[in-house]
């Protein structure tokens, strides 16, 4: 594909006039209390990453627990499970849909688009405090008397608010409103990404010629306004069910010998309504990712994106199909088979625009001038992850497969890896290739690249052995595995390994860390456009961009975000706003 506009007579008048934006008036408007897309985009990313750092030492200490059992005292059943739990709900929607969405969207959406800022930039403000608020109150389910749930991250009931379940008192009720205000938050953001999208593009920015960022946002983003209503319904009726005794999910229950007041709930409309937004979810986490790898690949790669049409409406199908794919994760729940079945169909159609996207990055790969810089190996090390995780998949949503892997270590592998290494893998690719236009410094490549081959290598070794765990059949959930008969001496041996590479990844993030401050300091001044790319971002008058991003003038887009090593042109790239006129040598 080639969309080039010849002639500026061609390129749409503006619809509206420039509007006028909000200027601070101090330093907390301009940083705290900041209306400017981009301070909220660093406030996100900052906030989602400290609580994702309370996230990765829960999962060093289950994994201590699981690698030698009974070493440390302090982590007891309960402990455990309540590791389990926040851990898992951390990671996937305060960590992951929060740093696609509130930090990449916030940043890239106006600038990509060449806009000023979002459309609502109060209420963009306000979606970022909400989130805070959120987080916040997660937290504070710390301390509360019984400590956080332990209900594990899906929060079933009736285990989740029975008294046998650690943190049934206070821990699940936070947990709930938690999401419950996080969710709230989100719809603000969400509609402001969707209309800023719709109504503040540039002119002669039309949406096919949107970078793949943009439009895995996009599509994330309408998958959430859609799904979370779902997870919000669920979170308000379980809360209702612990705090005033309703019965939405609550069926008859003896518990202690003693007749529960519950009558008539049922527990697998909440694993309808969980799943309901659960797998979206993923897509919410995958679509943004695939967005920023697209870009990544195809501006480190010198080539243009292979298939661009073919790309978008592949993350339109999966948008739209990941909505009708959610029971595979019920498959156990007892299910007519009819239903099973369907839901297996779905999900191996679901794989075909998925492994195009696959087949596009590689042939945009092919022959192209590779550059094997850190972003472009964090972009080659998703595709690799998400291709393995994604087959392990296939295996999964096949019922007969998935009935006796269900319960084991299998499930936690494919999960991991799919849902926690490859969109971790875009996320430091992401932050190494625009961090020149956030901070003006670049990262220094070594220190890069040592983070890179340890995370990746780390990975594998963490997460390819506790997929032989499962295919034994170890089972997942559990404290502690003891002596059982049906556990070789192999698994123990396995485990402590898995530990060991489990806490050198985890310490290998601080070598990330002081690469993202010394470089913010002491790195190498950046200039305007040190990767040679095409889109809009990358062509502000200023770096950092400055308050409204374009100075005196709005740009005006010409072609598509991907004019990569044209025949004929003076440079191996050409920007989205230059002119026709300008490029012939």
């Amino acid at each position: 594909m080639v969309d080039v506009t010849h002639g500026a007579e061609a390129i749409p008048a503006a619809e509206v006039p420039d509007v006028d934006l909000y200027h601070p008036h101090s330093w907390v408007e301009k940083y705290v209390f900041s209306q400017d897309a981009k301070i909220i985009a660093i406030q996100y990313s900052v906030t989602a990453l400290a609580i994702g750092f309370v996230a990765l030492v829960l999962s060093w200490l289950m994994r201590l627990q699981l690698g030698f059992p009974g070493t440390f005292s302090f982590i007891d059943a309960p402990h455990y499970y309540q590791f389990i739990t926040m851990h898992g709900m951390i990671m996937v929607v305060y960590l992951l849909t929060a740093l696609f969405l509130g930090g990449f969207g916030n940043y890239l959406i106006p600038l990509m688009l060449g806009a000023r800022d979002m459309v609502f930039p109060f209420v963009n403000m306000l979606s970022y405090w909400v989130y805070l608020i959120a987080v916040l109150v997660l937290t504070a389910s710390f301390f509360v008397p019984g400590g956080p749930t332990g209900a594990g991250w899906t929060l079933y009931p009736p285990q989740a608010i029975l008294t046998g379940t650690p943190g049934h008192e206070w821990g699940i009720i936070l947990m709930l409103l938690s999401l419950i205000i996080f969710i709230i938050g989100f719809t603000m953001g969400g509609l402001n990404y969707v209309v800023t999208v719709l109504q503040g593009r540039a002119r002669g920015m039309t949406l096919m010629r949107m970078p793949l960022t943009v439009w895995g946002i996009f599509t994330a983003t309408v998958l959430a306004l859609l799904a979370f209503p779902a997870l919000f319904v669920a979170c308000v009726m379980m809360l209702l069910d612990r705090t005033l005794g309703t019965s939405f999910f609550m069926p008859a229950v003896v518990e202690m010998g003693q007749q529960l007041q519950y009558r008539g709930g049922s527990p697998i409309l909440f694993q309808h309504l969980f799943w309901f937004f659960g797998h979206p979810e993923v897509y919410i986490v995958a679509l943004p990712a695939f967005g920023i790898v697209s870009d990544l690949i195809s501006t480190h790669a010198r080539r243009h994106i292979f298939g661009y049409r073919m790309m978008v409406w592949a993350i339109v199908a999966i948008g739209a199909l990941s909505f009708v794919v959610w029971a595979h994760h019920m498959y156990v729940s007892g299910m007519n088979p009819y239903f099973g079945f369907f839901f297996a169909t779905t999900t191996l159609i679901i794989a075909v625009p998925t492994a195009i996207k696959v087949y596009n990055w590689v042939l945009t790969l092919w022959r192209a001038d590779i550059h094997l810089n850190v972003p472009m190996l964090f972009a080659i090390g998703f595709i690799v992850t998400f291709v393995n995780g994604g087959l392990t998949g296939l295996f999964l949503g096949n019922v007969v497969v998935d009935v006796p892997l269900s319960g084991t270590m299998f499930v936690v592998a494919h999960f991991h890896m799919v849902m926690g290494v490859a969109p971790i893998m875009v996320i430091l690719g992401g932050i190494y290739h625009w961090y020149p236009k956030i901070s003006g410094r670049m990262l220094n490549e070594a220190l890069g690249k040592i983070h890179f081959w340890i995370t990746f290598i780390g990975a594998y070794a963490i997460f390819f052995p506790i997929h032989y765990l499962g295919l034994l059949g170890v089972p997942r959930r559990y404290h502690e595995l003891g002596d059982a008969a049906f556990i070789p001496p192999s698994v123990h041996t396995l485990n402590a390994f898995v530990t060991i590479a489990a806490l050198v990844v985890g310490f290998a993030q601080i070598v990330f860390l002081y690469n993202l401050i010394w470089s913010l300091f002491k790195g190498e001044r950046a200039p305007s456009n040190p990767w040679r790319a095409t889109t809009l971002e990358w062509q502000t008058p200023e770096t950092p961009p400055g308050h409204g991003n374009w100075g005196k003038d709005l740009p005006v887009v010409y072609r598509w975000a991907y004019d990569y090593s044209v025949p004929g042109a003076k440079e191996d790239f050409i920007p989205q706003n230059q002119p026709p006129a300008v490029i012939q040598a």
